[in-house]
């Protein structure tokens, strides 16, 4: 859990970039997003191979476009 300590006479705004940083760095939203809806094993597991397969497409038509 994100903490931010507030001091005495500090602007709210500086506090509050300060948690978001935190929250940022942390990657609390990224995993949020994440976990929002379940996703079976195989499902991941197919979307890993279509990533993959799209960055090694990607790669391959760019080699072409250097001949």
């Amino acid at each position: 859990m994100v903490t931010v300590i507030v001091q005495e006479g500090e602007p709210i705004e500086k506090v509050l970039k300060r948690f978001k940083a935190r929250v940022e760095q942390e990657q609390i939203l990224t995993e949020l997003k994440r976990r929002e809806y379940y996703e079976p094993p195989s499902e991941r597991k197919k979307k890993r191979e279509r990533n993959r397969r799209k960055k090694i497409l990607k790669a391959l038509k760019k080699q072409q476009q250097l001949i």
